[in-house]
């Protein structure tokens, strides 16, 4: 049964639109503000903006605090569904996602931009498909009546990747598919501002909160009051971003809708993989629809503030990865719509 929407879900859309387009306003209305808040950095030209970071530390820890790395060792009863994930994730959608944007960038679209605009936004893709998704693929999950605990292990699992390939994939791509150089020591602080830091405060607070108040007490009772928190972060956070791009939006909006092409082939692409992969080995839908959505989307706050951190908030790598938000929820909707409508294309689910 396809569970029942919270209303915070079921208009997400709308709240992610109408936070797309408060944040354009206030950059083209009150421009002095939000530079003034995009000025506010870790460090001297680090680029890496305080206010995000704290958005994005309140929006992630508390996911982080649901990663239970103990629940790793059980995947073993149905490793399946967790190799496809993996495979999907970091051995096809980052070099995928890199080929897709060399075509198009280079040759399909080659009389609309420049070498240099294309260079830029190649790389940008890239940073976003190197990031699979953390938060957000928990509601994904729950749109399509995935299996918590295992979602948790998929995620868990990238997690733990993320924090050794995310650097060494980006680096390798972007300089093979573009004419950019990667500093290795930027794109490092960007891993351990927003994956590190998140990470191991999260867990330090679940072993923590634990042993102090016991696990029925914060799963069932702690967790809850966090989303709130964890929505307003993240709505903040697309304020925010598209208020840092107004100007590079709309007076490049072409230019985002050729972005968008690429980005949004590369999420049917991965998505259709790794469902088909699901279903020819058998998987339970609770774990395939997850799986296939996980392998779709992004971490695109982490995408967005590590473009920044590399290239600064006006570059087109910036954009890229600012149209990857544009285009993530009403896609990634669409490919929840047809997780539910194919159920019956999997076996029939077993408990326990």
């Amino acid at each position: 049964m396809q569970p029942r929407l919270a209303f915070f879900e079921r208009y997400l859309s709308l709240w992610v639109g109408l936070c797309m387009a408060a944040g354009i306003i206030a950059g083209k209305l009150v421009p002095s503000a939000v530079r003034a808040i995009r000025g506010l950095e870790f460090g001297q030209g680090s680029q890496i903006n305080v206010p995000i970071a704290v958005l994005i530390w309140l929006m992630i820890t508390p996911m982080m605090m649901k990663v239970d790395f103990g629940a790793i060792r059980n995947v073993g009863r149905k490793p399946a569904g967790l190799v496809v994930t993996l495979i999907v994730n970091w051995l096809v959608k980052p070099f995928s996602m890199a080929l897709l944007a060399w075509l198009f960038f280079r040759f399909v679209f080659s009389g609309f931009i420049s070498t240099a605009e294309a260079d830029q936004y190649i790389a940008g893709c890239i940073i976003l498909a190197a990031a699979p998704c953390t938060a957000m693929v928990f509601v994904w999950s729950h749109l399509t009546n995935g299996d918590p605990a295992y979602t948790l292990v998929q995620v868990s699992v990238n997690d733990l990747i993320m924090l050794v390939a995310f650097v060494p994939i980006v680096q390798f791509l972007v300089t093979g598919a573009s004419s950019l150089t990667v500093p290795f020591r930027v794109l490092l602080y960007s891993v351990i501002v927003f994956i590190v830091i998140p990470l191991c405060a999260g867990t330090i607070l679940r072993a923590w909160l634990i042993r102090r108040r016991g696990a029925v007490w914060f799963e069932k009772s702690l967790l809850p009051r966090f989303a709130p928190v964890t929505i307003t972060a993240l709505l903040a956070t697309l304020v925010c971003i598209f208020a840092f791009q107004a100007d590079n939006i709309t007076s490049r909006f072409f230019h985002v809708v050729l972005i968008a092409i690429p980005i949004t082939l590369q999420v049917y692409l991965n998505s259709s993989l790794a469902y088909g992969l699901m279903k020819l080995l058998k998987v339970e839908h609770r774990v395939a629809a997850p799986g296939a959505l996980i392998g779709a989307s992004n971490f695109f706050e982490l995408a967005v503030a590590t473009a920044i951190a590399l290239f600064g908030p006006e570059s087109g790598a910036a954009l890229a990865t600012v149209v990857g938000v544009l285009v993530e929820v009403p896609v990634m909707l669409s490919v929840c719509a047809a997780c539910n409508r194919t159920r019956h294309w999997f076996p029939a689910e077993t408990t326990g």
